[in-house]
């Protein structure tokens, strides 16, 4: 076990495969020559490896693998492994849902194993594929070493069963077969009666489940129950016949009747008297002898008489049963024929109203087909107007892309002249600005150095004349001063005084003159502010000016500016209403081709409604002619059941007959006669 085990952990090493923990347990667990396995969940990598580790293995003689749902896969894989092993004696493969390529695999399995002497496969679907059973046959019916084969619950019907029942004509091992829970039926019944006429060696049948009637298991079974138990004792004693017992009494009567006469010898050399006891003794030794023997033929006549009787009555229940089952025939037949006659007139008023309803679907579908060439002459007519209005509107649309390009050939020329005329304005009114800005400037810098110079001229003059007045007033006060301090002195000197008045006078005069002159340069100054302010106005003018014509400028670039967005709305609207009757008339066009797939799906859908049509009126004469030939063989097997039990039942008749012919009735009776 070990051993093996170090093989499946080196197998799993050598293809890079994780073992698994459940089977590494099981094999742990295992006894010295069995492997269970079953209910775990074994991969397709682990049947790999357990197959290849059963290749070589000497040591296991039985494998379980029941409930592991191998699956066709896993199974192909594990099974292909034992086609080289010599050990394995017990393989159970329950439930684990072998199908076509399991069926395939086993008998190939089959076929090549001869150390297999039991195989469970209990619980799959081996007779579901009626293509890959025969397979698993053909393997079981070359095996030589197969005696035990249970195949419970797979799914096994009566063609199945005549694949196996053409196995077991040809195999010689097979003891043991289990086909409880199938489906095999009355023809597998049947066919699997007449294999075991020609196999000898089945001696256990299990068909328990198997919706096979009573009469045909009780044949089955009597053949099984008989093999079973003549075949460990050998041939049985034979019991003797009339003709034996009768030679026989023939030896013992002639074995007795020299003894009598020696006996008389005897006598003769005695006296009289003892001769004539002994004559006496004789014949009434010989009397009872005949009795004997009477009263056991007697006996034999009674047995037989009772075993006829028994026989008889047995012959009456097969004739009575024979009987019953012929009238049950014979209602069968009547029901069988009262069904015929009802399938044919429903069948016939379902061919009738399937009739009615194709001729009402053909009608219908002839309307809906005038109905739709009708539509569809509409739809040409319409698709031809269509056309003629696209081809009106392409030459609308031709000629509108013309008189676009046109009219966008002239707005760019007249654009281009604006543009022209535009840059031509600009530069001359960009000159003029320049000039005028020139002019500007270099008036105002005059006008600026100007009155500069003349302000500092002024300032300069407005110095000096402050100067002038500071010094007059300085000299006025000083004046004044004097005039004070003299004014005492002017009492005393007033003639000193009037020629100071007149000083006095004279600087007034002068004071009056400072203050015109003053006067002058503030005019003279204000003549300035307003000459300043005279250019100040003239460049607010100017710049007023300048203004206007930047406005005008702009006026006429948003003049320029609409005009180009009302050429391009144009030309979008111009763009739109093709791109919309561009539009339309792909719709239209998509409209055409979508009628267009419209009836052609109508006539496919035509011409498929009158294939199934066919189809339909096809298989019901189909149906029609399988349910004759079903009848036809439902009425040659009861013509054969007839014949069979009328075949019976004369076979049972001159077994009866031969019976009574040799038996010791008609052998004690012949002489009577």
């Amino acid at each position: 076990m070990e051993d093996f085990r170090q093989t499946y952990l080196r197998l799993c090493d050598e293809r890079g495969v994780e073992p698994q923990e459940s089977v590494l347990a099981q094999l742990q667990g295992c006894g010295a020559s069995r492997l269970d396995v079953s209910g775990l969940s074994l991969s397709a990598d682990t049947c790999t490896l357990l197959a290849r580790a059963f290749q070589k293995d000497t040591r296991f003689s039985e494998a379980s693998l029941s409930d592991c749902m191998l699956g066709d896969e896993g199974a192909k894989v594990f099974l292909t492994g034992l086609f080289y092993n010599t050990t394995l004696q017990v393989l159970n493969l329950k439930g684990n849902n072998l199908k076509s390529a399991g069926a395939e695999v086993l008998g190939k399995l089959l076929a090549r194993n001869n150390t297999l002497t039991r195989l469970v496969l209990d619980w799959n679907a081996l007779g579901v594929w009626d293509e890959a059973f025969p397979i698993f046959c053909e393997g079981l019916g070359s095996n030589s070493a197969l005696t035990h084969l249970d195949l419970r619950n797979n799914q096994i019907d009566h063609r199945g069963m005549l694949a196996l029942a053409q196995t077991l004509k040809r195999n010689s091992s097979l003891k043991v077969l289990d086909l409880r829970w199938n489906n095999i039926g009355l023809l597998g019944g049947r066919c699997l009666l007449e294999a075991l006429q020609s196999n000898h060696n089945v001696e256990q049948l299990e068909l328990a489940g198997n919706n096979i009637p009573s009469d045909t298991l009780k044949a089955l079974d009597c053949r099984t129950q008989h093999r079973s138990t003549i075949r460990p004792e050998g041939k049985p004693q034979q019991n003797p016949g009339p003709h034996q017992r009768d030679s026989e009494l023939e030896a013992g009567e002639g074995s007795s009747v020299p003894k009598l006469d020696g006996d008389h010898r005897q006598a003769e050399r005695g006296d009289g008297t003892v001769e004539s006891v002994r004559a006496s003794a004789q014949d009434h030794w010989c009397t009872s002898i005949h009795i004997s023997q009477l009263q056991e033929a007697l006996n034999e006549r009674k047995s037989a008489v009772q075993s006829l009787t028994a026989k008889s009555q047995m012959t009456e229940a097969a004739l009575a049963l024979s009987e019953q089952k012929n009238h049950s025939l014979a209602e069968l037949i009547a029901r069988l024929k009262v069904e015929k006659e009802r399938h044919m007139e429903a069948h016939g008023r379902e061919k009738k109203k399937e009739h009615e309803d194709s001729v009402s679907r053909e009608g219908k579908l002839l309307r809906e087909i005038q109905n739709l060439t009708d539509a569809n002459v509409q739809l040409k007519k319409k698709v031809e107007e269509v056309e003629r209005k696209c081809k009106s509107q392409q030459r609308q649309l031709f000629e509108l892309k013309q008189e676009l390009t046109n009219s966008t050939a002239e707005l760019k020329l007249k654009l281009a002249q604006a543009e022209d005329r535009l840059e031509i304005e600009k530069r001359r009114f960009k000159q003029g600005l320049e000039d005028m800005d020139h002019l500007r400037q270099r008036e105002v810098e005059r006008v600026n150095r100007h009155l500069e110079d003349s302000e500092k001229a002024l300032r300069e003059r407005i110095f000096k004349l402050e100067g002038q007045r500071i010094q007059l007033e300085e000299d006025l006060s000083k004046a004044k001063a004097a005039f004070v301090a003299e004014r005492s002195q002017a009492e005393e000197e007033l003639s000193k005084a009037c020629a100071q008045h007149e000083h006095v006078f004279s600087l007034e005069e002068k004071l009056r003159s400072a203050r015109s002159s003053l006067q002058e340069v503030q005019l003279h100054f204000s003549q300035q502010k307003q000459m300043i302010s005279e250019q100040q106005a003239k460049n607010a003018q100017l710049t007023v000016e300048t203004d206007c014509l930047r406005r005008r400028i702009e006026e006429l670039q948003q003049e320029l500016s609409g005009k180009d967005q009302e050429k391009v709305a144009e030309v979008s609207r111009v763009r739109l209403e093709l791109q919309e009757q561009i539009g339309h008339l792909e719709a239209e066009r998509i409209a055409q081709g979508g009628l267009k797939e419209k009836i052609s799906a109508l006539e496919r859908q035509i011409k498929v409604l009158s294939g199934n049509h066919r189809e339909a009126l096809l298989d019901k004469d189909g149906e029609m002619s399988s349910l004759l030939e079903k009848l036809r063989l439902k009425e040659a097997a009861i013509k054969r059941m007839r014949d069979d039990e009328a075949q019976r039942a004369t076979y049972l008749q001159n077994a009866v007959l031969t019976y009574v012919q040799g038996s010791p009735l008609a052998h004690y009776g012949s002489p009577k006669k």
